[in-house]
């Protein structure tokens, strides 16, 4: 689909095929080609630095190395389990500050989300509300990492700051 739309020159559909693409199944060919294309139409939020590369890498890798640690983690509570009589109160505790360790990973570690503008024009505010102070203007096709929601409002990162974008301006890559 991405290739087709960007045949047709619908390059914001184009990069929201492609971040759905990379979003099942990271690539560094895939990011490439997105990189290509934002440049080619000027757009922000597709870095093409070392820091990204790694984040493609450890998100490639990240649902496998989740499942060996939940592994574990049964394995090792069926055995405490097996053995609650033998184990000491030293096992169940390096258990559990390894049960707190998966559930770290599991919340900072996780792929963050991320929204592509959908209109041109978008705006994009420092608060959630229409009197709020204008920042920029986004064009459809740029790539902001999502914060949260407020409202009809999505909280976004834009420049290290948080910035706010009506909800209907904004794709969600799922």
């Amino acid at each position: 689909m991405a290739y087709v739309q960007e045949g047709l020159g619908h390059y914001p559909a184009a990069l929201y095929y492609l971040s759905v693409a990379q979003n099942w199944y990271p690539r560094q060919a895939t990011w490439r080609k997105m990189v290509a294309l934002a440049q080619a139409n000027r757009l922000t939020g597709y870095p093409d630095t070392w820091r990204q590369n790694l984040a493609i890498t450890f998100q490639r890798y990240y649902n496998r190395l989740l499942q060996a640690l939940l592994v574990v983690a049964v394995i090792a509570g069926t055995l405490l389990l097996v053995r609650r009589r033998t184990a000491g109160k030293v096992w169940w505790g390096l258990y559990a500050l390894y049960l707190v360790g998966i559930g770290i990973f599991l919340n900072l570690l996780a792929p963050a989300r991320i929204g592509l503008v959908a209109r041109p024009h978008a705006a994009l505010m420092a608060g959630p509300s229409a009197g709020a102070a204008w920042l920029t203007t986004a064009a459809a096709g740029d790539r902001f990492e999502v914060q949260g929601q407020q409202d009809i409002w999505y909280r976004v990162k834009w420049q290290g700051q948080d910035a706010y974008i009506r909800r209907p301006d904004l794709l969600l890559v799922q």
